[in-house]
């Protein structure tokens, strides 16, 4: 190949090797950096004495403004400067203003030992590795942060309008509205004693199946009379009503009963669904002996808390709150019955009072006796109706039975729905609830918090959400301020590129010259 087509073909730069091409072949020196400082000190000085000139135009002045000045700018701006008043030369051909003189020794500087190739190739490998991907990588967090705080705002409007959602079917179970908690219960506590009548007119429908438990239970133990220690309470219910414990007791109707007055405190009473200020609750004191039993426990979601057995409740956040199940309930607001009350014979021992004077299903420790009764003949139903859906013909052991003990399938079920039906009642969420409030009024006010603490987190949720809103739109702020940021970066980094090229060809009679690289996908 001829030494005019070695000529003739490009030079290849990487950018990356710019200020080592340059300084192998000789068209800068180590001096630069020590030169580029000095102009730099320059710059300054100079750039502050033109604007308070303010001599020059538009273009003169957008220069000026530029944070940074490069080679290629300050000849620019010489250029401009020179066909201004500035620019006026005296005799000898020297420029009379001190700004012109200053900026004409910055562009004396820049060309001596090759200073201005030297910065170009330092700004192209700044730009290129450092400023362009720093100010990308900041965009595309702003970007992730927009996208995770979309995704926490739905969350948090999700968890508020759920936990509204919650509050409301949780007040719904109970049977209220949910506006003023306390002031709604105090309403439903009041029609308990006429609900408790209900279940004691309910309980009268099951008089065939008690009739049919203890004649099965007489055939298959004949030797003893097993049928008379059947559901006793139950039995109580079915002959004489919902009567008062004094009369379960002492088989004697009471001459008088003392009622024990139900007071539920409504002075604190706030509009729930508008106050939910109050996020830390003060659960209080729980008193070993301060224990509730009103049956088998069950499980129920109705807020933030938990009864822990022995009565002690405590925020443990989206749990269920279970009903203890224990054998003792002391609330202090009844008496126990005196001694006395166990005599004959005297009018004073005819007065029920205290635990005496509440109605069995009224009273906690009946109460239990009478759903154990219900679910005892709950179970031997259900036993009898298995083994009849089971039964291809009459076993052997059955066909001695008397008449009466010979029900069909059908009749089975329909004793054993009735019973379900009750127990349902007796054991339903609402029910439980103020039968809890009727043993002890304090109870509302832990019931009140535990059910406002489903709003006052809601409120949490809807402020995080405003949160996440906000840091949300700073996010798009800071991208919307890097993204002209980052093109005009680009931009310069071309013209740069371009400039620099054409310099280097300058010096090599016009011969093509290509900076190569990840400069090219910017």
């Amino acid at each position: 190949m001829t030494q005019k087509s070695l000529e003739s073909l490009p030079i290849d730069i990487h950018y990356n090797k710019l200020t080592d091409w340059l300084v192998n072949r000789r068209h800068c020196t180590q001096q630069c950096p020590a030169i580029l400082t000095l102009i730099r000190d320059k710059l300054t000085k100079a750039v502050e004495e033109t604007r308070a000139e303010l001599s020059g135009g538009e273009e003169v002045q957008q220069l000026l403004a530029s944070p940074q000045l490069n080679y290629f700018q300050v000849k620019v701006l010489f250029d401009q400067l020179k066909a201004t008043e500035s620019g006026k030369r005296n005799l000898i051909g020297q420029y009379t203003s001190a700004t012109m003189k200053n900026w004409a020794e910055i562009v004396k500087l820049y060309e001596k030992e090759g200073t201005y190739l030297w910065e170009a190739a330092q700004l192209i490998i700044r730009n290129v590795n450092y400023e362009i991907p720093a100010i990308k990588k900041q965009i595309s967090k702003c970007q992730q942060t927009q996208k995770e705080c979309q995704r926490k705002e739905n969350e948090y409007a999700s968890s508020a309008t759920d936990l509204r959602r919650q509050y409301k079917a949780s007040c719904k179970q109970l049977g209220i509205e949910g506006n003023k908690i306390k002031t709604e219960l105090a309403e439903l506590v009041k029609d308990l004693p006429s609900e408790l009548r209900k279940f004691a007119e309910s309980a009268r429908t099951l008089e065939d199946a008690v009739q049919f438990y203890d004649d099965f239970t007489r055939f298959v133990l004949p030797s003893v009379d097993a049928g008379s220690e059947n559901v006793c309470l139950l039995k109580h219910i079915l002959s004489k009503g919902n009567t008062t414990t004094f009369e379960w007791r002492t088989g004697r109707v009471p001459s008088k009963v003392e009622e024990v007055q139900i007071k539920i405190d409504l002075s604190d009473e706030q509009d729930a669904a508008t106050d939910s200020e109050a996020v830390d609750i003060d659960w209080g004191a729980a008193d070993i002996s301060e224990v509730i039993d009103f049956g088998d426990s069950s499980d129920f979601d109705l807020g933030n808390i938990t009864v822990e057995s022995g009565g002690v409740l405590a925020a443990e956040g989206e749990v269920s709150l279970e009903t203890p199940d224990v054998d003792v309930i002391d609330w202090e607001i009844i008496d126990e019955v005196p001694a006395s009350a166990s005599g004959t014979g005297s009018t004073e021992a005819d007065v029920a009072s205290g635990k005496d004077a509440l109605s069995l299903i009224d009273n906690p420790e009946t109460r239990k006796l009478f759903v154990d009764d219900l679910m005892e003949l709950q179970a031997f139903l259900r036993q009898r109706s298995n083994e009849l859906a089971h039964e291809s013909g009459e076993s052997s052991h059955m066909s001695a039975a008397p008449s009466e003990i010979h029900l069909d399938l059908k009749t089975v079920t329909a004793m054993l729905t009735k019973v379900k039906d009750i127990l349902d009642q007796m054991t339903s969420v609402r029910m439980e609830h103020l039968m809890l409030i009727r043993d002890s009024p304090r109870y509302v006010d832990r019931l009140r918090d535990s059910l406002r603490q489903k709003l006052v987190l809601a409120d949490k949720m809807v402020l995080s959400e405003k949160e996440m809103a906000g840091t949300r739109l700073e996010a798009i702020e800071e991208e919307k301020e890097l993204e002209p940021q980052l093109e005009i970066l680009r931009k310069q980094t071309k013209i740069i590129k371009k400039q620099l090229e054409e310099e280097i060809s300058k010096k090599y009679n016009e011969r093509k010259v290509n900076i190569v690289g990840e400069i090219n996908t910017l």
